[in-house]
Formats: structure tokens, C-alpha cells, sequence
């Protein structure tokens, strides 16, 4: 592993979230795989995501997206961070991402930070993605939503445009192709439903659900009405709209909207046809119990975060989450 040259530096270390439930580990990860080698890892990376929510609401719900953006693309090693070399096009550059992942320099501020409290480059990349894509969410949405992280993934040393534009469900997809997107990664019908609710905070562009709000039958005419004046069909695809009607706020909120038909993607409200589906009746479910919610959020994002992650001797520990060591 190459080294990284690390000085010295003190951090206000902020106390953890209480656990609330532990899930079982899996894969070799471990919720506890920082304590010994470097105990003030996670609180620090809380810290600075705190800082950098304060600063600016958006940045929750862009961590927790490129989180699940990393996962789906060759499990969760970092692929999403590096940039584009002379060997690979990386995932940043794909059409999913492009102009729209955000965020990165918080990652870049996280690592730095906390490799000069370890003294040395011991937590991934990967990680870093993983803790704090749990820390904006319980920090948008309060206790209830903390999740125990399991860690321990390494990082990757190449990353692949292909798989990105193959692999990342797409905001006009169909109910099939967004179950069979989750089964094709080892999650299910209730995980595509729980983990659809993180679209409960953030924003997203026009050129998301322009289609969706001028030529979809399933959505309330007076919200469609209302986006169609922020959208304008000519030059208005990077103008942004709510996710939900709380997009600073991590909460079922999301779940409401999709009974009224106020899914701001056609991918979300493709989730609730009203039709007595199963998907529907996990839908009234989390519209009406926001803490059986917060409980299946977790265990679904602990699963999605288990996805073929590099343990042990695979991939390496980045000294910059952007390139390779070398």
C-alpha cells in the first residue's frame, strides 16, 4: 500500500448515536473494525458531515445518493470517486452521473481529515461513503433513523463507465425494470420500496421527469401543473425541484406523496399504482409508520452496503479518494 504523508492534527470529536439495533455481520465487515486501530474515525466523520449539512442541506441527500450510486456499480468500493485516467473511463463520466453526482469534495475533506487523526491511511474510501451516507440521514431525520454501519471494505483500483450505465436504475424506469434492476443485485421487492424512500430528502432536475409531468397520467394535475411552470420545456432541464414536500427533512414523507400521486420521478411513483399490489401495501405501510420505516431503512441499507464489498487483501486503502496509490 502506498504511503501518505500525514501530519498531526486534533479534531473536536462529537459522541456517537447510541445504537439502536445491531444487525449481524456479513462478508467480513464488522461494525466495530475501527475501534482498536483508529477509535475517533467514525466520530469525526460525522463531524464533518454535520458541518457540511449546516453549510448546505442538499449535501445529505447528495451523499446518501452516491452511496447507493457506488453500490450498484460492482458492489461498494469507491469505483464512484475515481476519475476518469488515461487507463478507464470511470463512473463519474457516465450519463448517470454526470452533472449530477455531487458532493465530492466533502469526501475529499473527510479523508484528508481523518487520515492525519489515524496518522496514517487506514480507513477507506468506501467506508467513508458508507458512514456517511448513514450520518446524513439520522442527522436530516433524528435518531430514530441511526443504523449500525458495518465496516471494513477496501477500496477499488479501476472504475468502468459501462457497468455505471448499465448497472443504475434509471429515473423512467418501469416497476419491472426497477425490481429486476434490485433482484439482479441481490435485493428484493421490499428493499427497492425502503430504499426508494431515501428520495425523501434532495432535489432533482428538470431533465429527470420533464417527461413524466408533461406526457404521465398517474400524477395530480395541479402538481404537475406547478412543476410545468418551474420546467419549461426550452432550457429549463438544470432547473430543480423538491424530491418531496420536506426535502431538508429524512421522513415518510415520500410515501404520502406516491398516494396522492405526487411522485416527482416516474420511477417513484411506479412504486404505488393503487392497484393492491404488494408494492402498494408497503407504501400505505411507511406512509402510516414512519418508525417501522426508519427501522427497514436501515436493515435494507446495511444489505445494499454488503454488496460485494473488497475485503482482506483485495483493493487497496486510497490515500486520495480521486485516483489509485501508485
Amino acid at each position: 500500500m502506498a504511503s501518505c504523508h500525514v501530519q498531526y492534527l486534533v479534531v473536536l470529536v462529537m459522541v456517537p448515536f447510541s445504537t439502536l439495533y445491531v444487525i449481524p455481520t456479513h462478508a467480513n465487515l464488522t461494525p466495530d473494525y475501527y475501534d482498536e486501530i483508529c477509535p475517533q474515525a467514525l466520530p469525526t466523520i460525522r463531524f464533518i458531515v454535520e458541518k457540511a449539512i449546516i453549510s448546505e442541506h442538499r449535501i445529505g441527500a447528495s451523499l446518501l445518493r452516491m452511496h447507493f450510486h457506488d453500490c450498484f456499480v460492482n458492489g461498494c468500493d469507491a469505483s464512484v470517486l475515481l476519475d476518469d485516467t488515461p487507463l478507464f473511463l470511470g463512473e463519474k463520466s457516465a450519463p448517470p452521473n454526470r452533472n449530477s453526482l455531487r458532493g465530492f469534495e466533502v469526501i475529499d475533506e473527510i479523508k484528508e481529515v481523518v487520515d492525519k487523526i489515524c496518522e496514517r491511511p487506514v480507513v477507506s474510501c468506501a467506508d467513508i461513503l458508507a458512514i456517511a451516507a448513514r450520518d446524513s440521514v439520522a442527522i436530516l431525520g433524528g435518531q430514530i433513523y441511526w443504523y449500525e454501519v458495518l465496516l471494513g471494505r477496501r477500496d477499488a483500483r479501476i472504475a468502468s463507465r459501462d457497468a455505471a450505465n448499465n448497472n443504475l436504475p434509471a429515473p423512467f424506469f418501469s416497476f419491472p425494470q426497477l425490481l429486476s434492476s434490485f433482484y439482479s443485485h441481490g435485493l428484493n421487492l421490499k428493499d427497492l420500496v425502503v430504499l426508494s424512500g431515501g428520495h425523501t430528502i434532495g432535489v432533482a432536475q428538470c431533465s429527470f421527469f420533464n417527461n413524466r409531468i408533461f406526457n404521465d397520467t398517474n400524477i395530480d394535475y395541479k402538481f404537475a401543473d406547478t412543476l410545468r411552470k418551474i420546467c419549461s420545456p426550452i432550457g429549463g432541464n438544470n432547473n430543480l425541484a423538491p424530491l418531496d414536500s420536506t426535502p431538508a427533512r429524512f421522513d415518510a414523507t415520500y410515501y404520502t406523496s406516491l398516494l396522492y400521486k405526487k411522485g416527482l420521478l416516474h420511477s417513484d411513483q411506479e412504486l404505488f399504482k393503487d392497484d393492491g399490489s404488494e408494492s402498494d401495501k408497503l407504501v400505505q405501510f411507511y406512509s402510516k409508520n414512519p418508525y417501522a420505516f426508519a427501522q427497514d431503512f436501515g436493515a435494507s441499507m446495511i444489505k445494499m452496503g454488503n454488496m460485494e464489498p473488497l475485503t482482506g487483501n483485495q483493493g487497496e486503502i486510497r490515500c486520495n479518494c480521486r485516483k489509485v496509490n501508485y
